[in-house]
C-alpha cells in the first residue's frame, strides 16, 4: 500500500480534469501560437482562454496576466523587474523574515546591486506587524513584498491592511500567493496588491508553469529577451500544454473553492485533534485562526523531525528542521518565530488536499502515533523550561550521536548487506559477517583489527558518552583476539 500523501504544500497531483484538458495539446493541437495559420490560431486561442481563466480567478483583466515557468520565476520577475525599472525613484525594499527563498534570494541579490532591504520580523505566530512595516517605510521605499500565506506554518498575512497603508504613499505591493491560490480567496482588488505570483503545481496544475499578475500601469523590466511574447515582458514560445493546464486548474479552483477548502480544513482539523489528544504537549505552530485551511505545523519537543520522517514510512510529510550529529538546522521560518531549538527540531508539516479522506487521516495518525510515541514517550515529559538554568543534557537533543546515529540497527544491517563484497584475499573478516570489526592480514604474525562503534550510547553527560563509546570499541578489538 502506498504511503498516505499529506505534503500538498510541497506539490499537488495534476487534477484529472486538468490532464484531460491538456491531452489535445499533446497530440493534434501542436502549432506555434505566433503562427498565422489554422494550427497557430488553435494554440493561440487556447493560451488566451487560459489567461482569461486565471484572470477570472484573480478578478483582474486578462492582459494583466503574464505566464511564467512557476512561482520562483514570478517572484523574480516581480521583485527584480520592478526594482530595476524603478530604481531612479528609490532603492529601498521591505520584505519579511519568513518569505520563501524565491523572495529572500532575490532580495539578497538586489542588496549586492546597491539596494537597501529591510527584513521585518514576525511574532510567535509568524505574522508581520503593521506597525513594523509602517515604521520601516522611508521616502525612498519603492516596493513592499509580503507573502500572502506562509508555506511552512500556513499563517495568512494582513496583505489588504498593508495595501491600505501604502495607497497614499505610491509604494508598490507584491505578494507571493503560491500557497494561497486555490485554497483561499485571492481577488487582487480585495487584496489591494499591484503584483501577485502563482505557482501551478500548488493548485493541481503541472510543474513548470506559473503566472504573474501585474496591475496595469506598473512598470517592470523584461525578464526574458527575444521576441515580444507576453506583452513584450517575457520572450519565448509559449508553453501551450502547461498553460492550458494552469488555466483549467484555475477554473476548477474558482468553481470549487468552498468545497475544496472545506474538505481540507475538516481533514486537517481531524488529524490535529487526534494528535493533540495523543500528545498533549505537542506544539502547534502558526496562527490558529488566520491560516490556510490545509496546513498544520506541529512540533514534538526533544524529538528529531528527520527521524520521524524516516521511521514513518506509511505517510509522506515534510520536516521543519534537519538534525545532524553536531547541529540542528532549523528552518528560517521557525527561527524567525522564536521557537526554541529543542521544540523546533521536532517539527513536521502536514498539509491536506482536496480529496484527502478520513481513512487517509486515520492511517496517518496510526503511523505517526506509533513512531512518535516510540521516540518521545519519555522526551515529552522532560522538556526543559525555556529560560531555566537547568543543565542541558545530550538526550534532549539526539537519540544517539556519531557517524551512523540516524540509522536504526536494522537499516544499517540492510545497507551493509547491499555493499559489494571486496575480493581481497587479505581481508579475513569483512562486511559479509556479523562481526563488529574487520580483520586485515599483514603477515603470518600481524593482522589489523578495525572497529567503528556505530551503535553509540544514549547518555546525558558528554564525558560519559566518550567513555562508553571507547569501551565499546575496545571490547570489539579484544573480542577479535587483538590488542589496541
Amino acid at each position: 500500500m502506498k504511503p498516505v500523501y499529506l505534503d500538498y504544500n510541497a506539490t499537488t497531483p495534476i487534477d484529472p480534469d486538468v490532464a484531460e484538458a491538456m491531452i489535445p495539446y499533446l497530440r493534434e493541437d501542436f502549432g506555434n501560437p505566433s503562427s498565422g495559420h489554422y494550427y497557430g490560431y488553435r494554440t493561440r486561442g487556447a493560451v488566451e482562454k487560459a489567461r482569461s481563466q486565471i484572470a477570472s480567478l484573480l478578478g483582474c483583466r486578462a492582459e494583466e496576466v503574464v505566464f511564467t515557468s512557476g512561482g520562483t520565476e514570478s517572484n523574480n520577475h516581480a521583485i527584480r523587474g520592478y526594482a530595476l525599472a524603478n530604481k531612479s525613484r528609490g532603492r529601498h525594499i521591505i520584505t519579511s523574515q519568513v518569505e520563501h527563498p524565491a523572495v529572500l534570494e532575490v532580495c539578497g541579490y538586489l542588496e549586492e546591486q546597491g539596494f537597501d532591504i529591510t527584513y521585518v520580523p514576525v511574532d510567535e505566530y509568524g505574522m508581520v506587524s503593521l506597525a513594523d512595516i509602517e515604521n520601516s517605510l522611508r521616502d525612498d521605499t519603492i516596493l513592499v513584498t509580503i507573502m500572502l500565506a506562509n508555506n511552512e506554518v500556513g499563517t495568512i498575512q494582513p496583505v489588504s491592511e498593508i495595501a491600505d497603508m501604502l495607497k497614499s504613499r505610491g509604494v508598490c505591493l507584491h505578494t507571493d500567493a503560491a500557497q494561497a491560490v486555490g485554497k483561499i480567496l485571492t481577488r487582487v482588488d480585495d487584496l489591494g496588491v499591484d503584483m501577485l505570483s502563482i505557482a501551478g503545481h500548488k493548485l493541481y496544475a503541472p510543474k513548470g508553469i506559473g503566472a504573474l499578475y501585474v496591475r496595469s500601469g506598473i512598470e517592470i523590466e523584461k525578464f526574458m529577451f527575444g521576441a515580444d511574447h507576453e506583452s513584450n515582458r517575457r520572450a519565448g514560445t509559449e508553453n501551450v500544454l502547461e498553460i492550458v493546464g494552469l488555466g483549467k486548474a484555475c477554473e476548477l479552483a474558482e468553481k470549487g473553492l468552498d468545497e475544496f477548502a472545506g474538505n481540507m480544513s475538516r481533514t486537517r482539523d481531524r488529524l490535529q485533534k487526534l494528535l493533540t489528544e495523543r500528545f498533549p504537549q505537542m506544539k502547534i505552530n502558526g496562527h490558529l485562526d488566520s491560516r490556510l485551511p490545509n496546513t498544520l505545523s506541529v512540533s514534538f519537543p526533544n524529538t528529531e523531525a528527520n527521524t520521524i520522517l524516516s521511521e514513518a514510512s506509511g505517510v509522506a510529510l515534510s520536516a521543519g528542521a534537519a538534525c545532524h550529529a553536531d547541529s540542528v538546522d532549523v528552518s528560517h521560518v521557525l527561527e524567525a518565530m522564536g521557537i526554541p531549538e529543542y521544540i523546533a527540531m521536532g517539527t513536521i508539516r502536514i498539509s491536506t488536499g482536496r480529496r484527502t479522506t478520513d481513512d487517509d487521516i486515520d492511517r496517518a495518525f496510526e503511523e505517526l502515533s506509533r513512531v512518535i510515541g516510540k521516540l518521545s514517550d519519555t522526551a515529552l515529559e522532560t522538556a526543559p523550561v525555556e529560560g531555566s538554568s537547568e543543565e542541558i543534557k545530550l538526550t534532549r537533543y539526539t537519540h544517539g550521536l556519531g557517524c551512523a546515529c540516524k540509522l536504526r540497527p536494522q537499516v544499517l544491517e540492510d545497507v551493509l548487506r547491499k555493499l559489494p563484497t571486496p575480493h581481497d584475499k587479505n581481508i579475513l573478516v569483512g562486511t559479509e559477517s556479523a562481526d563488529d570489526a574487520a580483520v586485515y592480514f599483514i603477515d603470518d604474525d600481524i593482522a589489523i583489527v578495525q572497529t567503528v562503534d556505530f551503535f553509540t550510547p544514549i547518555v546525558d553527560d558528554p564525558y560519559r558518552f566518550g567513555q562508553v563509546a571507547a569501551a565499546n570499541s575496545l571490547s570489539d578489538i579484544y573480542a577479535m583476539g587483538a590488542k589496541p
